[in-house]
Parts: structure tokens; sequence; C-alpha cells
């Protein structure tokens, strides 16, 4: 009768160890994992860690001349020290330090700046915070906005005037560049003129002005030797600049403009009539089917 108690308490006691015996191995298990993944993000305002609610992505916004500072949070969650190495992808970005050594179950903090040259455009540049270590990558984005007006680029020819060049002969031609817009822009200046019975000039100018700043104006005056004496001629200079811009601006000269006496005057009146015929030609031609 005595035995009884024995045989039930010697499962128990079996159970007992078992379990005993499990507790450490498990926890034994959890405190040499070292292969914990590493993270990387923005770093939280004051000396909290980056969490599920943090900044997923570093979001900039200013005007031309700003230098922005932030910093970057790496985050080791492993039993052992990790190294990393950081750089930035993407314009105007800079870190304090291309490597960073970080503790066990602990984190960094690396201070970054972005830096907006002044003559920068307004509007939206995109880089990243790119963090590598053993054998990953995490690539932390950056959005920039560069606030002010938008970039419109333009330009005008204006005032195109064509006059006589005196007794030696030839035309001279004055016109006015003009930036209208808000970027500076480099042009590219051509003239071409057409008279009566075909093109009478066309020239690329070689000593067209540098860059152009924005509301800026250049007057210039070209000379042409060779312009016709009996002709009705439209003269049109044409400006060309990077990003597509064109502008263009004409005007007209037509050297005979008074009547001779006697036979000289009968000449010059009939060329004048041929001029005048032909060019009424030509716009019942361009009007007509």
């Amino acid at each position: 009768m005595r035995r009884r108690p024995v045989r039930l308490l010697l499962p128990v006691l079996v159970t007992s160890l078992l379990c005993a015996s499990a507790v450490p191995a498990t926890a034994a298990t959890t405190a040499g994992d070292d292969d914990r993944p590493w993270s990387a993000a923005p770093a939280p305002a004051g000396t909290e860690a980056p969490g599920p609610d943090g900044r997923a992505s570093f979001y900039l916004e200013g005007a031309p001349g700003t230098v922005f500072t932030d910093k970057l949070s790496v985050v080791n969650p492993a039993d052992r020290e990790r190294s990393f190495a950081l750089r930035g992808a993407g314009p105007w970005v800079s870190l304090a330090r291309q490597e960073v050594r970080v503790p066990a179950r602990t984190r960094a903090n690396v201070p970054l700046r972005v830096t907006v040259p002044g003559d920068a455009e307004p509007g939206d540049r995109f880089g990243a915070v790119v963090v590598s270590g053993e054998g990953r990558e995490v690539r932390v984005p950056l959005v920039l906005r560069v606030s002010g007006a938008p970039a419109l680029p333009a330009l005008a020819v204006e005032n195109v005037r064509v006059s006589g060049a005196g007794a030696g002969g030839g035309a001279v031609i004055r016109y006015a560049l003009v930036n209208r817009g808000n970027r500076a822009l480099t042009p590219r200046l051509a003239i071409h003129a057409d008279g009566v019975f075909g093109t009478v000039l066309r020239r690329t100018i070689a000593d067209a002005p540098g860059e152009l700043a924005p509301g800026r104006v250049v007057r210039r005056v070209e000379r042409w030797p060779d312009a016709p004496r009996l002709d009705s001629v439209t003269v049109r200079v044409t400006a060309v600049a990077e990003g597509g811009v064109r502008a263009a601006g004409s005007g007209s000269y037509t050297p005979v403009r008074w009547v001779l006496p006697v036979g000289g005057g009968v000449v010059l009146v009939l060329a004048g009539g041929v001029v005048v015929l032909v060019q009424r030609r030509r716009r019942g031609a361009g009007s007509g089917v």
C-alpha cells in the first residue's frame, strides 16, 4: 500500500526535469543570436530610436542657397559590433563619415548635409543615403524640393530695323535681344533675308553674346555691306538657346524710296513697279488653292 504514492509521483518528476532542462537551452539560443538584421533610417528627434512610426525617408524643402542638416541612424540589434559603409547618392548630399562602427545592441547617428547651390532651379531632386554591410545594402530615400518660381526660359528678338549704310552702300541691321524668362540662356543667332527673287542673305552670327541673364537686353548692330540696291527685302533674325528655346523678329528693307528726274527716274520707278508686282503675285499664289 505504501508503494502507490511513489508510482504516482514518478511521472510528475520526469516532466518537471524535462521542462527545467528546456528553459536554459532556449535562453542560450536567444542570447547567442548574432544574425538579427540591422536597419537604417532618418534619426528621430531626441534620444528615441527609429520606430515603426518614424520617418521612412528624408524630405527637405527650401530656397536656393539653403544648407540643410539632418542625421542618419544605423541600428545594430546583434550581440556583436558591426561595421557599415555610408555614401550619399544624389545631388549635393554629403555625410560626416564614410564608415561607422556600431557597438552591440545600440545605434549610431551620423550627421549629413545637403547644400543647395544659389543658382539651383526650382523643382524636386531625388536621391538616397546608402548603407551597406555584411553583404546587405539599405537605401534611405531623400527628396529635396527647391522652392521658388518654376523655370520659364524665354527669349525675344525685338525692334528689327534695316537702313542704308550711306554713301558707301550696303545696309545696317539693328535689333534687340531680350531674355524674357527667369533662367539664364546662351543664345545662338542667325540672319536670313529674302528678296523678291530669292534669298539674298544667310548668315550665322559668330560674335553672339555669351550668357544672357534674366531681364537683360542686348542691342546689336550687324553690317550688311553687299545689301541689294534694287529689291524689297524681308530680314529675319533668329535666336536659339538650350532647352528648345527659340525666338525670331523681322523687318523690311526697300532701298528705292524716291524718283530721280528724267531717264534715271523712269528706270527706278519701273524697277519699283516690278518689285511690287512680283510681291502681289506671290501673295496671290500663297492665298490660292
